[in-house]
């Protein structure tokens, strides 16, 4: 049989059960479940690692409950900027798009930038402009509009603080969504998309549509999607530095992922994880906060969606 893995993403950060209720727990796991079995079932049928990874990225993009696409933030003056990136393994080709407004699936605009722009990163006014020029769907404010993403924007409207997703002092969840796959052709992909921050001001952009920061890919280490403070993975370079311990230092997946999530990202006090996979098929999901969203599922049936730590 020809192998396969995917594994799944939905934020991390304080996510503690007790905080949680039966209904939503199974909601967010009926979710999760949803977006890997549509993965899944791509790479079942021998479709790429980047279609698996983009469409499982599109499902959680959809569902509310998390911070991108649909269930986005507000930003400070009222808006959903979002923010996407997808890479594949085997030619390092990659595109990105951040702050953009208005558009259904931000993770699917982020391949169109890789495979018809003709440059990697985009944003804004211009990445609207593409977008429409590539007929991608795009929504009324309304689409986005969430009761309770709203209500988190209301506690902080007009002053100079903003959210990581929903926080209460120490106690924070991460929203953005990943996914990483490895396909039956030994390639790999990997897809990052968030809505950012709660009342975020002066165009802010996370890790999350930066290749190498929140998103990487390449054949001969790993795949690579991350979850956290932002400002943090970008100034670590986290996920081409878990690619960079595998390619130098010769570390497995789950050395090179534990070293900069447990170690290296932690002496400079950020907080999240990330999700990776390897040209093998191994996956490692280390996160150093309570608890993240996330799954995986093989080829060899073996699976697992889990929330807490």
């Amino acid at each position: 049989m020809q192998k396969y893995t995917i594994a799944i993403h939905g934020g991390a950060g304080t996510i503690l059960k007790s905080n949680m209720t039966a209904e939503k727990e199974a909601a967010y796991k009926s979710a999760l479940s949803e977006a890997l079995n549509s993965g899944t079932q791509i790479l079942a049928e021998g479709g790429s690692a980047l279609a698996a990874v983009e469409d499982a990225v599109r499902i959680l993009e959809d569902c509310p409950l998390f911070n991108a696409g649909k269930g986005s933030v507000f930003t400070a003056t009222g808006t959903h900027e979002m923010d996407a990136s997808i890479m594949e393994g085997k030619t390092l080709q990659a595109g990105a798009v951040a702050q953009i407004e208005g558009v259904r699936n931000p993770i699917s605009l982020a391949r169109l930038i890789m495979e018809k722009s003709g440059h990697v990163f985009l944003s804004g006014n211009g990445a609207l402009d593409f977008a429409k020029k590539m007929n991608c769907e795009l929504r009324d404010k309304e689409w986005f509009y969430d009761e309770f993403r709203y209500q988190q924007w209301q506690k902080i409207k007009g002053t100079d603080s903003f959210q990581l997703d929903h926080a209460a002092n120490k106690d924070h969840k991460f929203g953005t969504v990943g996914a990483v796959a490895m396909d039956v052709n030994g390639n790999i992909a990997a897809a990052t998309s968030t809505g950012g921050m709660t009342n975020k001001r002066f165009g802010r952009v996370g890790d999350s549509p930066m290749i190498g920061a929140g998103t990487y890919a390449n054949n001969a280490t790993c795949a690579v999607s991350c979850t956290g403070s932002g400002e943090y993975f970008i100034r670590g370079v986290v996920a081409y530095d878990v690619s960079c311990l595998m390619e130098y230092k010769g570390l497995s997946l789950e050395a090179a992922c534990n070293e900069v999530v447990h170690s290296r990202l932690l002496k400079i006090k950020g907080d999240g994880g990330l999700i990776a996979v390897d040209a093998l098929g191994n996956i490692a999901l280390p996160f150093n906060t309570e608890g993240m969203y996330r799954g995986w599922k093989k080829s060899d049936g073996t699976e697992l969606i889990a929330i807490y730590g």
